[in-house]
């Protein structure tokens, strides 16, 4: 069971940046609303990743799966990092949000991209690097602070 539920959070992981990768590639100062659905149908796999990410990793953290509960209770790196996976979660919200509002109506109309969305996704892009690192540190039993 462990082995499959790494298996699950290793492929999240890749989903959920991969599917941020895309978004960032694909948003411009202005596009179509076709293209702003395409994008609304890429966030979509990015928000499950992300539901199935941590469902998947509090069942590992919580379950006794691998290393005891306590392991990661204890360590304040881990605290960072789910801190860290959350705020992401919340900086996206913004860029979902407007995706699904403006990918209604006509499919060629061109839509102004405010910055904000663009550096919403550039925040979370830059967050979510940093996550790894902290990960590796855990898996050693490293505390940073």
């Amino acid at each position: 069971m462990e082995l499959l539920l790494r298996y699950l959070h290793f492929i999240s992981v890749f989903t959920l940046a991969g599917s941020l990768f895309a978004e960032f590639f694909l948003l411009d100062n202005s596009l179509s609303k076709k293209q702003i659905k395409q994008l609304s149908r890429i966030d979509a796999v990015y928000g499950i990743s992300a539901l199935s990410l941590l469902i998947v990793g509090l069942s590992l953290w919580l379950g006794g799966y691998g290393k005891p509960t306590e392991f990661y209770s204890q360590n304040p790196t881990f605290h960072l990092k789910l801190g860290l996976f959350i705020l992401v979660g919340l900086i996206s919200i913004y860029p979902t949000v407007f995706f699904i509002k403006q990918a209604k109506g006509n499919q060629n109309q061109k839509v102004d991209i405010p910055k904000g969305i663009i550096w919403s996704v550039r925040m979370e892009l830059i967050i979510l690097s940093i996550i790894p690192i902290l990960a590796g540190l855990i898996a050693k039993g490293i505390a940073i602070f």
